[in-house]
């Protein structure tokens, strides 16, 4: 699935999009305990940066990023154009953090 291209921007320059095959979405969500153990781990910060929770956000990240291809892949397409990140906070306490991939699959 690596071989689908994923852009933020609307259109791949010097590759026509044939056909658009529709939204998809891809979703990560870390729950209350990954936070108490990266919070275990909290010595780490330097210069304000925690790099226990970047590790975290870029693992939740990569795996939003892989559904959103594996989506694509269902559908038949070669890329996703217009990718959009965002990260929520959820839950009782705000206990869960969910990043969420969106785009659109497309055939180039």
């Amino acid at each position: 699935m690596n071989h689908i291209l994923l852009t933020t921007t609307p259109s791949v320059e010097g590759r026509p999009i044939r056909e658009y095959r529709g939204i998809v979405t891809g979703e990560a969500i870390l729950g209350a305990n990954v936070f108490k153990d990266m919070f275990a781990g909290i010595r780490d910060i330097v210069g304000g940066r925690s790099g226990t929770y970047e590790r975290e956000l870029a693992r939740a990240r990569e795996i939003a990023l892989e559904e959103l291809r594996l989506r694509a892949s269902e559908l038949g397409a070669n890329a996703v154009v217009g990718v959009d990140l965002d990260f929520e906070v959820l839950g009782a306490n705000n206990g869960m953090l969910m990043v969420s991939a969106s785009g659109t699959a497309v055939v180039l």
